[in-house]
């Protein structure tokens, strides 16, 4: 195996870098003349920007994720442009389009959604993709999150589907058939412990929840009702161990919990509920 390779590989391994292997292959094939795979058994090095090569395995050595280098990442169906200022997609947020998918079987439907917290967009463009005939309103607080969140719109030319707004729930009034969100909810020691990976690469404005981590979903439960349509649904996120908490702050609230999904962990990860 090529020395370069070598080399580069006990560099990642000492730093603890979970996937070394897949990370270096991500990282040669950014670094491709031709951009294309290359095999690590097999390396021509005369394939290889070394300068760019060097430059993205510094970025990954100082945990620097890989999605933030190559400044994109995979979500349910496409690859959206993120960078440091959202969040990266997870998996876990997939279940909020499974489970959406499932109450709003008709894709015709002509829904009034509301994506709450919208960061790289790629919850708001997953739906709009899905259901064709709808309309999203995607709000945020972070102007730099909804410039990504522009960016990725206007890749898949979605700009007439879905409307961005930096503002906060608070002041939204007009009344949605569906809303989501994967709101922060680390609580502040959470956030504290959490990977250098997570708290040095991506925005604390989207993890934490506060003290308790449970900030969010107290604003909900005494909001959503009144911009919610009758027999609308309310989907959301929420953290480890937080199902319990979360069931006894809606309990006083003007939506009825329907149902919860467990993540791929099997951990309890996200609540459907409906508007009584």
């Amino acid at each position: 195996m090529n020395s370069l390779i070598v080399d580069s590989l006990e560099k990642l391994r000492k730093k603890n870098i979970l996937n070394p292997e897949l990370d270096l292959r991500i990282i040669l094939k950014k670094s491709s003349k031709k951009n294309k795979d290359l095999i690590l058994s097999n390396i021509n090095t005369d394939d290889i920007n070394i300068k760019t090569f060097k430059k993205l395995l510094s970025k990954r050595l100082e945990y620097k994720p890989i999605s933030k280098i190559i400044k994109k990442k995979h979500f349910w169906k496409n690859e959206f442009y993120v960078n440091t200022q959202v969040l990266d997609p997870r998996p876990e947020s997939e279940i909020i389009i499974e489970e959406t998918l499932k109450i709003y079987k008709n894709r015709s439907q002509k829904l009034k959604i509301l994506d709450i917290g919208t960061g790289s967009g790629c919850l708001s463009i997953s739906l709009a993709n899905e259901y064709v005939e709808s309309t999203i309103t995607a709000i945020d607080v972070s102007k730099q999150a909804l410039k990504v969140a522009q960016k990725n719109i206007q890749k898949f030319n979605l700009e007439k589907k879905i409307k961005l707004k930096l503002t906060s729930i608070e002041n939204i009034k007009n009344k949605f058939d569906l809303i989501i969100s994967n709101p922060p909810y680390l609580t502040d020691n959470e956030y504290k412990n959490c990977q250098l990976e997570i708290k040095k690469y991506e925005p604390k404005i989207a993890l934490s929840g506060g003290k308790d981590g449970l900030k969010f979903y107290r604003i909900y439960s005494n909001i959503l009702h009144k911009i919610m349509n009758k027999g609308s649904y309310f989907i959301c996120e929420i953290g480890n161990q937080q199902l319990d908490q979360c069931i006894k702050i809606f309990e006083k609230s003007k939506l009825s919990l329907i149902n919860t999904k467990k993540d791929l962990q099997n951990t309890e990860r996200t609540m459907i509920f409906t508007k009584i």
